[in-house]
């Protein structure tokens, strides 16, 4: 905690000395999240761990703070830098394999302006992942719980991104120099660099359209599998109070050193999103998540990870600055990969409701 303090200082004091010497005004701001949530799960397992696919509001039947974060952001005309910490249950399912205080960076990196007159950065540190459209701060997405889509594929990255933002705004356009799949730090025997590229379109203001790119070896280069991962997503306002959101990933991973044959997964989902008023939104989801080899999701069972999920859920946003959801999600597999009063299954079912406030 000490650590983490100093460092909090330390960064606070350094952006307060660019300030007062940047040419342009410059703005330095701290703000913060607290997310708890309580969850029930029919399985009851008696670790109240949830299945081991799922990595956000992963505990049954106790209150729980699924993310608590700080951010201390500093923004100038040509720099900006980010230092965010969190805790909860998110940072020890996503962080598990990070040494010491890793586990609980959200985000670090500087920033720096190539040009005077377009919006070109080169960043460097741990940033929020380039890939999907669902992230670890749950007010900012549609559902209360992350989608197998998103649970299974990085929340987070370090490295290096060159990015560049059209002049209208239209186009973003980046590539990423990576880690590796989800690392902050390289898998020890690792020296093969990753690479990331993302796009995104929006050609007006009721459109979104994008596509992140992933290739590399997560595995010590001993044992390299060459990965390579696409993700596509697309937001659509259909109406002033309805608005759908479509994507599919897909992947390809070396069956093993050197072959030519590949392991494949996919996932498709669609969201719909209704919002009647201001204060309320309805929230409805379908998902299909199949990875036969285990490359993502090892079920250890005939057929592979083959399995659908369903989720309806209800927000009620009764302050600009907090937000209480509820929702109810099922889960449908072809093999029995859940575990139901200690016997295989092939459903599951999970209720789950929070609060969060943004300050």
């Amino acid at each position: 905690m000490k650590k983490i303090l100093l460092l909090l200082m330390l960064t606070s004091l350094l952006s307060f000395t660019l300030a007062q010497e940047a040419d342009t005004p410059a703005k330095l701001s701290v703000n913060g999240y607290v997310e708890a949530y309580y969850g029930f799960d029919t399985s009851r397992p008696a670790d109240h761990s949830r299945p081991s696919f799922v990595y956000s509001h992963n505990r049954h039947n106790e209150l729980g703070l699924n993310l608590g974060l700080i951010r201390t952001s500093y923004d100038a005309s040509r720099v900006r830098a980010r230092l965010s910490l969190m805790v909860g249950d998110y940072a020890n399912a996503n962080l598990a394999a990070e040494p010491g205080v890793l586990k609980n960076v959200f985000e670090a990196y500087a920033g720096a302006k190539l040009s005077e007159k377009q919006e070109l950065w080169v960043e460097a540190g741990i940033f929020p992942s380039h890939i999907g459209f669902e992230s670890a701060i749950g007010k900012d997405c549609w559902n209360l719980t992350r989608s197998m889509m998103a649970d299974n594929s990085p929340y987070f990255e370090s490295g290096a991104k060159l990015s560049w933002t059209s002049n209208t705004g239209k186009w973003f356009l980046s590539g990423l120099l990576l880690n590796g799949w989800q690392r902050i730090r390289r898998v020890e025997g690792n020296q093969t660099p990753a690479f990331g590229t993302q796009v995104t379109f929006k050609p007006n203001g009721a459109i979104t359209l994008n596509s992140s790119t992933f290739i590399g070896n997560d595995k010590p280069d001993s044992l390299r599998q060459m990965r390579y991962f696409h993700n596509f997503y697309g937001i659509f306002q259909l109406a002033p109070s309805l608005a759908a959101t479509v994507g599919f990933d897909i992947g390809a991973e070396q069956q093993a050193r050197g072959a030519d044959a590949y392991n494949l997964w996919y996932t498709p989902v669609v969201m719909l999103r209704l919002t009647p008023g201001d204060k309320l939104a309805l929230n409805l989801r379908g998902e299909y998540y199949r990875d036969d080899a285990g490359v993502i999701i090892a079920s250890g069972t005939p057929n592979g990870f083959q399995t659908f999920s369903y989720t309806l859920g209800l927000d009620y946003l009764f302050h600009p600055q907090a937000v209480w959801r509820i929702e109810g999600r099922g889960y449908s597999s072809k093999d029995a990969v859940f575990v139901r009063k200690g016997d295989p299954a092939t459903t599951n079912a999970f209720f789950t409701t929070s609060l969060a406030v943004s300050f």
